[in-house]
């Protein structure tokens, strides 16, 4: 299988920028918490040499699959791990030896083969069982959550996640939809959808898009998942580890930009305090004072890198 038929199963987004922000050092240790078809991953181990490592995660078994197919193909001397996961199982399912990173990378956003699998039903484009899990192997359904959660609850689901400007009429419309029998197809939420926001908005495009994304994102835990990723990530890097997040959507964005934010001034005394009593020092410095986005030229080849966003930090000592 070549490169290129490895990124139609995820094309990888902002790889020169992430690379180049990694600063992959040949005897590092590296972790890929998102290796979706191992783009990232594979440009990582190129860069190992003797000594080094990468540690590939995913909670998707097939990613973890087409990972495994790529990385095989790589020429080095480095090793290299799989392992299937979930950001809250992380760092616990590493081993003891590997929980001093030199750097470590999250690609946030829904993989190019997830959305194209009617199977899985991430997309709203396609006919498919209402699933949208990433790991198939637990946890609620699309279609579950749907047939339990309360009016006013889908409401603040869409409004939060989905940024839903009509999340009330949907969620009413879903409701009513769902006594007469279950909504289990990705197309039928995409009608219910589509006949609850007025018909201007139908002519700008597939309304359900972010009703899909809401629903993603709870099935999934994503807000949380990545809570205690940030959470985790300053006990686990070494002095000079570099941290490289990419998000999709404003919330995403918003969490990382905060918690980057506490790294370099975790200091919680009020303002008027003329020197620091509460002992917190930086943890490190952002390497990224605005978010970095995909160029045109990368958007032409990859449209959906458009919403990208990657921010990078360098720790200087780990968590003090």
């Amino acid at each position: 299988m070549t490169s290129a038929d490895y990124n139609a199963w995820h094309t990888p987004v902002l790889l020169r920028e992430v690379i180049e922000a990694l600063r992959v050092k040949a005897d590092g240790l590296y972790v890929d918490m998102t290796a979706g078809g191992g783009g990232h991953s594979a440009a990582i181990l190129e860069k190992l040499g003797c000594g080094g490592k990468l540690i590939a995660l995913d909670r998707d078994r097939e990613a973890l699959e087409a990972s495994d197919k790529r990385l095989s193909q790589v020429e080095t001397e480095a090793s290299y791990q799989l392992i299937h996961a979930s950001f809250s199982e992380f760092p616990s399912c590493l081993e003891e030896e590997d929980r001093r990173l030199d750097g470590l990378l999250a690609d946030l956003g829904v993989s190019s083969h997830q959305l194209d699998r009617d199977e899985r039903g991430f997309s709203y484009l396609k006919d498919g069982p209402l699933d949208m899990r990433m790991n198939q192997d637990k946890g609620m359904t699309a279609a579950e959550l749907l047939a339990d959660i309360s009016e006013e609850e889908l409401i603040a689901l869409l409004r939060l996640y989905g940024e839903e400007r009509y999340a009330t009429s949907i969620a009413r419309a879903i409701v009513r939809r769902r006594e007469l029998s279950p909504i289990t197809r990705t197309t039928e939420l995409t009608s219910v959808v589509a006949h609850a926001v007025p018909s201007k908005v139908r002519r700008l495009g597939n309304p359900a898009r972010q009703t899909f994304q809401a629903l993603r994102m709870a099935v999934n835990r994503e807000q949380q998942e990545l809570a205690h990723l940030l959470h985790e990530i300053p006990e686990i890097m070494k002095p000079g580890g570099r941290v490289v997040l990419i998000s999709f959507h404003s919330l995403e964005d918003r969490m990382v930009k905060q918690a980057m934010r506490r790294w370099q001034s975790p200091c919680e005394c009020p303002p008027d305090f003329p020197v620091c009593t509460c002992g917190k020092t930086p943890l490190g410095k952002q390497l990224t004072t605005k978010p970095l986005l995909a160029t045109e030229d990368e958007l032409d080849d990859n449209p959906r890198s458009r919403s990208a966003k990657m921010r990078a930090f360098e720790f200087l000592g780990g968590a003090q």
